[in-house]
């Protein structure tokens, strides 16, 4: 088996917990709380179909090949090995590019939103606004081009943030009910329908993976073969309470009509935040400050991750130059690409605060969707690499199996690419599958915009996508003589 050469300057300093905190930094998204939040009741009844036809397959056959293939690279060795350099360099740039679109986009909105509301003014389209906007993006950035022995504390920090903030909202929502009532919970109607289910397919979809993410720095990893297995199942653990709790908390104290996915969260904490009286205000602004805390080091987790991916494919020759691949020889990060990517989120969050007319809505629902679709357009690939290098390379060492062997891993990786071949088609295609359930879908009502405005900024933003990852690979080759390719 031949795989990339392995990266001078790394040092292994990634021990379980840090495997975990930075899954849990990652994977949990407070950008799409509010989202699932909006689909009622059924939202918690589709976690729990997802969560048991989706997640657990999922973390059964990242958890073996995590432990079975730990270099550095992560997805991208998987797929290169699989498949050969081509299809891990497409497969890359959409898992990679996900995060400064995602950074650039949702991520910095909802942080804008909820400074705005909770902490101090910005408004829209001000001097303040796009200061604050790239004050977080670059921050962002910065947390990923320090040494990863150091960074991996703020990501830890986040994924505290977030489970702090989280579990201080709940823990508010069970004490407003207490004294006010669950009538959210009594009119919230849990029973699943299938036009709900098309909704939120792909928002749940983008919840739950990304447990593999901390893969990408495998060479940083004290003992892979052992954590990798157990950290994958402790956060995915944590994900599930993480995402149904306070969806749970949220459809209880929040009026019918008034959660959003661009303020469901801190709008619910608004409300039941009233039981602390002349507290309100502060603590509010306490927990809207830990919101963006935790974004912001959400994106920052991400672009550790899907940075080091990205090198790799560059350092391998897929991606204009190697260049872009080196690891500073100090940091052992791969810097170049971490400005790249700072400049693609800057280009993003530009583009996107012209979208709409800047209506914020409108622009969190699109920019999610284009997030949501790029990831997962590169599990296409990835899911059925695992399944190939289980079936290719049996003598390969696997700490942790699949049970009932090539069967049990064959059976769930079938049943992941069936997720994920849906919701990439409900997240490119909104509105196509409706008819056929009896369901009527009014675009504009849904999205804000109208459907040739969103088609042409996802679809445009995949054809982008395809077309510069094209022409890396076409570049680096056309520059690497023909008789040192890889055959």
């Amino acid at each position: 088996m031949s795989v990339p050469a392995p990266v001078p300057h790394l040092k292994r300093s990634l021990r379980r917990f840090d495997i975990m905190a930075i899954g849990i930094a990652a994977v949990i998204s407070f950008d799409v709380i509010g989202q699932i939040a909006a689909g009622g009741g059924q939202a918690v009844t589709w976690i729990g179909v997802i969560v048991v036809g989706f997640l657990l397959p999922y973390a059964l056959i990242f958890a073996e090949t995590g432990a079975a293939f730990p270099q550095e690279g992560g997805p991208y060795v998987w797929v290169e090995v699989a498949f050969g350099r081509l299809p891990a360099v497409l497969t890359t740039m959409f898992y990679w590019v996900t995060n400064p679109v995602w950074l650039g986009g949702s991520l910095v909105f909802l942080a804008a939103e909820a400074w705005d509301g909770f902490v101090f003014p910005l408004g829209t389209g001000t001097v303040a606004d796009y200061a604050f906007k790239l004050v977080f993006i670059w921050t962002a950035i910065l947390t990923a081009v320090i040494s990863l022995r150091r960074g991996k504390w703020i990501t830890t920090a986040g994924a505290g943030a977030k489970v702090l903030a989280l579990a201080f909202f709940t823990a508010t929502a069970v004490a407003y009910g207490l004294r006010h009532g669950f009538r959210g919970l009594e009119a919230a109607g849990f029973a699943p329908t299938a036009a709900g289910f098309l909704a939120l397919v792909p928002v749940l979809l983008f919840a739950f993976v990304g447990f593999e993410a901390p893969n990408a720095a495998g060479d940083e990893m004290l003992d892979p073969r052992r954590d990798v297995p157990v950290a994958i199942a402790v956060s995915a653990s944590v994900a599930t309470c993480c995402y149904l709790l306070p969806v749970l908390a949220i459809l209880s104290a929040a009026p019918a009509g008034r959660v959003t996915g661009v303020a469901g969260f801190m709008e619910a904490a608004r409300l039941v935040f009233g039981i602390y009286g002349s507290w309100r205000g502060p603590l509010l602004s306490f927990v809207a400050v830990l919101f963006a805390l935790s974004l912001l080091t959400q994106g920052s987790a991400w672009m550790i991750v899907a940075d080091r991916m990205q090198a790799m494919a560059a350092a391998d020759g897929g991606f204009f130059t190697r260049a872009l691949g080196a690891f500073h020889p100090r940091l052992g990060t791969p810097v170049r690409m971490n400005l790249l990517s700072g400049v693609t989120a800057t280009v993003f969050m530009a583009a996107s605060m012209n979208l709409a007319n800047g209506d914020a809505s409108a622009i969190f629902g699109v920019v999610l969707t284009v997030a949501i679709t790029t990831l997962l357009l590169s599990y296409i690939a990835v899911i059925p690499a695992l399944l190939a290098l289980r079936l290719r390379h049996r003598a390969a060492p696997r700490p942790y199996q699949v049970p009932f062997g090539t069967g049990g891993f064959t059976v769930a990786a079938l049943l992941v690419y069936a997720w994920i071949l849906l919701g990439c088609w409900v997240a490119l295609f909104p509105g196509t599958l409706e008819p056929l359930v009896g369901s009527r879908y009014d675009f504009r009502a849904t999205w804000g915009v109208s459907r040739l405005t969103f088609e042409a900024f996802t679809l445009g933003t995949v054809a982008v996508l395809l077309a510069i990852a094209a022409a890396g690979y076409l570049v680096q080759r056309w520059r690497t003589p023909s008789d040192s390719r890889p055959r």
